[in-house]
């Protein structure tokens, strides 16, 4: 039986909107299949966001994923 997906860790000073842009993982396509999901902290020098991306296609080595699902957004107290 094959694991359904794989589960990335990645971490960055880029912004979100930047690291869900479809081509910014190109170098890292050969290890990437769609499904898999990336736990994500970036923004790490100046306003943190964490949250979870999703790959949603890689044809012929050309990544994108989908936007960031943030995790731990708020804090009320």
């Amino acid at each position: 039986m094959l694991n359904g997906f794989t589960l990335w860790h990645y971490t960055t000073a880029d912004l979100h909107t930047q690291v869900r842009v479809s081509g910014y993982f190109n170098a890292a396509g050969h290890m990437l299949r769609v499904g898999d999901m990336l736990l994500a902290n970036t923004d790490t020098d100046g306003t943190p966001a964490a949250g979870l991306l999703v790959v949603a296609s890689n044809t012929a080595g050309i990544v994108d994923l989908s936007d960031l699902t943030p995790v731990g957004a708020s804090d009320t107290d």
